[in-house]
Parts: structure tokens; C-alpha cells; sequence
């Protein structure tokens, strides 16, 4: 009796000491858990990670009541705030189908590419794109913006902004800016825009042939539509070449580095560091496509995979850099799926130009300042800027005489 009356109570002992059962995740909390782990592997300084008690920000995210997506995707805006990195930030659905549309070379909107500045965080206009509402607005580098259908961009944040800004063709949507310091009302009509990122033509310069290529966004098609540009501009016998970057915000760093490889022989490009603070140099691979005398124009909308390019042509010394100091973004993004349709932009290296310089919140200054005011339509008409990258490329194109 005493020997059944323990093994009982031990076995009832046993249940209450059993480890409780793992509490199967809903789908919605386990998007939580792969946004973590995915910037927990790949985020460019794991040490931000003590710092923001990184471990704690998932518990208690996943200590909130997360019962649908948007409740899991508040969840990780939550979570990711504390990194402090605008960069890496989550993509809702309609938002991470946009940025990968971009990417295509298309977008429905009013053509405006943002940015934070760097120490008040406020959002301003790195670039309009050609040919866009924005464009045609007069919208330039620089300017800040400052309230988006009378939400305050402050609140709204840098993907809240870019999400308000997008909407369907045909829709209105009223900016507020600051215009040369004065709040202005801005009222635009969204549509789709044709990115059109590779333009090019032949100019005559007082007996000279020389091309004019422009890049406005490094997108998927870029790199054969370059070498497209380029091989039917080399057909045409140019004597020099005018590389046109202005308000180029950058985009997929793979095709920035494809140009690169098509302008530079045997060069180093880039320099990349990772999380470990490991190196990885790339070089461009033997011979060129264009191998004559280059004027690059670069403004403040220069940014990115567009300054990479600018970097490595003006730091192995073949393009001098014509413009304005460029915007300064020096870190590399990637998207990464969620696998519900929203993603992450997840800041996983930065880079350093050939020479080793880190360009981040700095830029590049240019080996020719231009006068301002600097031209509202490139590559257009009374494009003053253009004129005075034509006049540099003649200089080479026609050396000084020596004295007799």
C-alpha cells in the first residue's frame, strides 16, 4: 500500500515537473520570428545588436497580440526601430511589389526618390525622375519635404512617405516643401512612370564627335541597354564620351557594377566590407567598350550604386567628375523575402571606393565644380551644365598648343 501510494505521487510529481509543451507559433507570429532571424544573419554591425538588447525586442514582440498580418507587420516595425538604421526597415506588400517594379524599370506615382538627412532625420528629395510630375514641377535635390496630404513627414517616416506618395494613376496627392526655406504647396497628379534609365545620343562639338550617355537608375535592364548605347555610339566613331549621373539615385548595385565593368579595363571598382569587417575588392574583368576621353556629370542626387560608379571611374583616373559634391549614401541594402508578399531592405555591407574612401553622409567632390544654378531638366534644353562638361571633354579632346 505505502508503494503504490508513492509510485502515485510520483508519477503525479513527474507531470507538474514535465517541461510545458512548445506553443506552436500562428503564421502571423512566425512572420515576426523570420523578419528577427533574417537581419539577426545578415545586418551589417551585429554589435548594434547588445546595444539594443536585440534577443529582448523579439520576445517582446511577440509578447504583443498578433493575430493578422498587419498586426505581425507592426510588430517588426517595432522591433526594428531600435537599430536606428532608416535603411533597414520593413516592406508591406504594396510597398515591396513597388520597389521590386522599380527595379523593372517602371513606377506609378509622381516620380520622387527620398531620402533621410543625416542627423535630424528629415525627408528630402534626393532626385525627381525624368519626365515625371516631380520633374515637371521644378522638385530638385535637396529640397525638404515636409507633409504629404497634411500628414507630417516626421510621422510618417521614410517608407510612410514613400507609401503616400504612391497610389493609383489618375490620383492626387498635395506635397508640402520648403522651397529655398519658405513651406510651398505642391499639388501633383500620380501616374505611371516610364523610367527610361538609359538615354543616349551623338553631339557635335566644333568638329568633334562625341556621345552622351545617361543613366538615371541602376535597374535589371541597364547593363545591356549601356552596352547597347555604347557599342552603337563606338560605331560612330565618338571621339569622347559625357557620362550623365545627375540625379541618379542609385538602385541594384549588381548593375552599377556591370557599367563599371564596361567603362574600366582591368580596374578596381569597389571595395565592400561585411559584417565580420571582411574585404571584398572587385575588379573589373580585361578591355572596355569605350576607351577614349570621359567628362562624368554628378550632382546631389548622384547616390548610391550611381556613386560607386562615379567613385571607381574618378578614383583610377579615367573620368574626371564634373558638378556638385553627391548625396553620401555608402551602405548597400538587400531585399529579402518574407514569403507572404512583404519583404525586408536589410543594410548588410558598405562600401568604400577605390582608394578607400567611406562616403557615407560625405559624398564625392567632383574634380570640376559647376556654377549653380544647377539645371532643373539634364540632358534637356539650356542644359548649362552640359555646355560646360562639353567644354571640358574639348580641352582634351583638343590639347593646348605649345608655345612656338
Amino acid at each position: 500500500m505505502v508503494w503504490s501510494t508513492l509510485l502515485a505521487w510520483l508519477l503525479s510529481a513527474s507531470l507538474l515537473w514535465a517541461p510545458a509543451p512548445a506553443i506552436a507559433l500562428s503564421d502571423a507570429q512566425q512572420l515576426v520570428v523570420e523578419a528577427w532571424r533574417l537581419v539577426n544573419q545578415s545586418y551589417v554591425e551585429p554589435q548594434r545588436f547588445e546595444a539594443v538588447r536585440w534577443r529582448r525586442l523579439r520576445q517582446k514582440a511577440l509578447e504583443r497580440s498578433i493575430v493578422s498580418s498587419d498586426d505581425a507587420y507592426a510588430a517588426i516595425e517595432a522591433m526594428l526601430a531600435p537599430l536606428g538604421d532608416p535603411y533597414t526597415r520593413l516592406l508591406r506588400p504594396e510597398d515591396y511589389a513597388n520597389l521590386r517594379s522599380s527595379t523593372q524599370g517602371s513606377v506609378t506615382g509622381v516620380g520622387l526618390q527620398i531620402g533621410l538627412r543625416d542627423g535630424d532625420q528629415r525627408v528630402v528629395v534626393i532626385a525627381p525622375l525624368d519626365d515625371s510630375p516631380a520633374a515637371e514641377a521644378a522638385l530638385a535635390s535637396g529640397m525638404e519635404l515636409l507633409a504629404v496630404d497634411g500628414q507630417p513627414t516626421a510621422s510618417l517616416g521614410l517608407e510612410g512617405t514613400a507609401a503616400a506618395l504612391r497610389g493609383s494613376a489618375g490620383s492626387q496627392v498635395l506635397l508640402q516643401v520648403a522651397r529655398e526655406g519658405q513651406p510651398q504647396e505642391v499639388a501633383l497628379e500620380r501616374r505611371q512612370v516610364n523610367l527610361r534609365p538609359v538615354r543616349s545620343r551623338r553631339l557635335r562639338l566644333e568638329g568633334h564627335t562625341v556621345g552622351y550617355l545617361r543613366i538615371t537608375q541602376f535597374a535589371e535592364p541597364v547593363p545591356e541597354q549601356v552596352h547597347q548605347a555604347l557599342t552603337d555610339l563606338v560605331d560612330q566613331d565618338i571621339e569622347g564620351l559625357i557620362l550623365d549621373l545627375r540625379n541618379n539615385s542609385g538602385g541594384l548595385v549588381s548593375a552599377g557594377l556591370a557599367v563599371a565593368n564596361q567603362l574600366l579595363d582591368s580596374r578596381p571598382i569597389v571595395e565592400t566590407e561585411d559584417r565580420n569587417g571582411l574585404s571584398s575588392p572587385v575588379r573589373s574583368g580585361p578591355g572596355e567598350l569605350f576607351d577614349g576621353p570621359m567628362i562624368t556629370l554628378v550632382n546631389g542626387g548622384t547616390a548610391s550604386a550611381s556613386e560607386i560608379l562615379a567613385g571607381a571611374l574618378q578614383d583610377n583616373g579615367r573620368s574626371e567628375l564634373a558638378g556638385s559634391r553627391t548625396f553620401g549614401k555608402g551602405l548597400i541594402q538587400s531585399l529579402l523575402s518574407l514569403g507572404d508578399s512583404s519583404g525586408l531592405a536589410v543594410t548588410v555591407a558598405r562600401y568604400l571606393t577605390p582608394s578607400g574612401r567611406d562616403i557615407q553622409n560625405q559624398g564625392i567632390e567632383p574634380d570640376d565644380p559647376l556654377a549653380p544654378p544647377e539645371p532643373l531638366n539634364p540632358g534637356g534644353d539650356s542644359d548649362a551644365w552640359l555646355d560646360q562638361a562639353s567644354d571640358l571633354l574639348l580641352k582634351q579632346l583638343t590639347p593646348a598648343q605649345a608655345p612656338a
